[in-house]
């Protein structure tokens, strides 16, 4: 019986590099982020070797982050 590996989606998941370049940060920045508990930034997913984020999770932590900030309340 051959096995199947499991691709992710490129429209459900991002590689860590996309995420580090979608919020011009680097890479080091992103592992600062991923480990410190007051961020809660979204943990990877890991495929093999490799880091990828979920996209769904990403988005809902950038609106969380303008919740959090107030950004949009009247004042």
């Amino acid at each position: 019986m051959a096995s199947t590996i499991s691709v992710p989606e490129p429209d459900d998941f991002l590689p860590a590099r996309r995420v580090w370049e979608r919020y011009g940060v680097t890479q080091m920045t992103l592992w600062r982020w991923l480990h410190d508990d007051k961020m809660r930034f979204p943990q990877p997913v890991y495929f093999g070797r490799r880091r990828y984020f979920r996209l769904s999770d990403i988005e809902s932590w950038e609106r969380q982050r303008i919740t959090d900030s107030g950004a949009g309340v009247p004042q």
